[in-house]
């Protein structure tokens, strides 16, 4: 039994001592729930009681009920002086609060430029019937080089600079490894855009490490130029407008046979010459029929389909249509610039 008592008096002695020290509503609760909480230390004396002897019982029951009872009404005054002095210091801040200052304008946020960029390119490919497919921004060196008629000694590899994680993984360099993958996965007809982040080397005014890309890829029974020349006119009417002129140069890329290049006339003077474009035309996006050997990588006979790709880089297509200068601007966070989209 005197053990049990002597426990008591140093239970209210800390008790006190915490309920008078308690500066806010939750310290005070804190203190609560270690001493009259359901594994509180007193609650852990009071339900002893029934295993004790019966004159112990009633010395232990009689002074732990007043100590329970002395701890509720302490907690309680305490926290009503808690209370008001919360009280008293929310009344002298609003006495220093002036209600005739203006109030503070709340900047709302928006879709950033590219992301508004990369959904309306996405839409006018969407309505000539493209679905969407994604991949991996982490690829395999088979289907960013290899399945696309590049092998690993193929000097074309050289147009892309590329970061290598290993010698066969890396990050990818376009979106054409999910054109690969789709025609794995699905025979034709297939009619995808393959909208995505790439990756390379590079960072000057016009280039990036980080860049979005949109690629398309038409494969079915007589797919022709014509269909491809046509389809990309149309996109570019609709993001440039109807007045835009568009035109194709023969290039090359290992992965299309025959290749070009979309020009479209420059949308700073019309097409009359500057110092942006120089003879009226600027290009914007790569593109041709696809190679018979891209067919054989994924088991097509080229003797039955015929398809077309494309490639463009979302950031350039928002860099022609806004007249901007420089492709660094979309990533510097800079409000200003930010701001006018």
């Amino acid at each position: 039994m005197k053990a049990a008592i002597e426990s008591l008096a140093s239970i209210e002695q800390e008790a006190s001592k915490g309920i008078e020290g308690a500066s806010t509503l939750h310290e005070l609760d804190q203190v609560r729930v270690r001493y009259l909480g359901r594994k509180g230390s007193l609650t852990g004396i009071l339900r002893s009681l029934a295993s004790m002897p019966a004159e112990e019982r009633r010395s232990v029951g009689k002074e732990a009920n007043r100590l329970k009872a002395l701890l509720g009404q302490r907690i309680e005054e305490r926290t009503r002086q808690i209370t008001e002095e919360m009280a008293r210091r929310v009344e002298g801040q609003a006495a220093q609060l002036d209600v005739t200052l203006p109030g503070r304008k709340t900047w709302l946020g928006h879709k950033h430029p590219l992301s508004q960029g990369l959904q309306e390119i996405v839409d006018v490919f969407l309505r000539m019937g493209f679905s969407i497919a994604v991949g991996p921004d982490v690829e395999w060196d088979y289907y960013n080089f290899e399945a696309l008629n590049m092998p690993a000694d193929h000097p074309a590899r050289d147009m892309w600079s590329t970061f290598f994680i290993t010698d066969t993984m890396l990050l990818r360099t376009h979106t054409s490894p999910v054109q690969i993958r789709v025609m794995e996965r699905e025979k034709p007809p297939i009619r995808i855009i393959t909208p995505g982040r790439c990756y390379r080397v590079d960072l000057d005014a016009s280039h990036a490490p980080n860049l979005h890309q949109i690629e398309g890829l038409y494969v079915d029974r007589d797919v022709s130029l014509g269909d491809l020349k046509g389809t990309l006119e149309l996109f570019a009417a609709a993001v440039y407008g109807d007045d835009v002129k568009s035109r194709f140069v023969p290039s090359y890329f290992p992965f299309t046979e025959p290749s070009a290049e979309m020009y479209i006339s420059c949308t700073i003077c019309g097409g009359t010459g500057c110092r942006v474009c120089h003879s009226g035309w600027v290009e914007i996006l790569g593109c041709g029929m696809v190679d018979p050997a891209v067919f054989e990588a994924v088991g097509y006979d080229a003797e039955e389909w015929t398809g077309f790709a494309f490639g463009m880089g979302v950031e350039r297509v928002l860099m022609l249509k806004h007249r901007i200068d420089d492709i660094r601007l979309f990533y510097e966070n800079d409000v200003r610039f930010l701001r006018q989209f």
